[in-house]
């Protein structure tokens, strides 16, 4: 689904992250500090937790959060943060998506700005969906959700379906 005009309500935070409401001098010019988290998998399939191969699906996320990863950091106007040293259940079970924006406090405490968690969701073996989630650290409302659908099972496009998700949302200053 793609992004929509932002209601009134985040209007401000935008401007804030776009640097209007920034003080002139050298903070104007610094990079918005992005956390990438590891993507994730929700499988609404009818085969969840009993078809299916856990290390290639591993496998296939992780080559989607690097490539995500990869995008963020070579785009001037963002610095990525390093997400390692973040604990929670959340992150290490990679279950952000179900807690409606923890994520936001988990990337404020490691310095960021805005937080991104990618999710694919798995609705048949053959039918698939991608949605990043971009979130204001500070506030935790939601600045950004950009989607794309992936079907024929092609669980190793998930990369290429962050790569086209990612661009769309990091094509302008957030």
């Amino acid at each position: 689904m793609p992004c929509q005009t932002a209601p009134k309500r985040l209007r401000p935070v935008i401007a804030l992250l776009l640097g209007l409401a920034a003080p002139a001098g050298a903070a104007e010019n610094a990079p918005t500090r992005v956390a990438v988290f590891a993507f994730e998998l929700d499988d609404l399939s009818g085969g969840a937790g009993v078809a299916g191969d856990a290390a290639s699906d591993r496998r296939h996320l992780d080559e989607a959060t690097e490539e995500a990863r990869r995008l963020v950091a070579a785009n001037s106007r963002y610095a990525l943060v390093d997400v390692a040293p973040a604990a929670g259940e959340e992150v290490r079970t990679r279950t952000l998506y179900r807690c409606h924006g923890c994520d936001a406090e988990v990337a404020r405490v490691l310095g960021a700005d805005l937080s991104l968690v990618g999710v694919v969701t798995r609705i048949s073996r053959t039918e698939f969906t991608l949605r990043i989630e971009l979130r204001d650290a500070r506030t935790g409302e939601l600045v950004m959700l950009r989607s794309s659908g992936l079907r024929m099972g092609a669980d190793y496009a998930w990369s290429r379906g962050a790569r086209s998700v990612v661009r769309q949302a990091f094509a302008e200053p957030h």
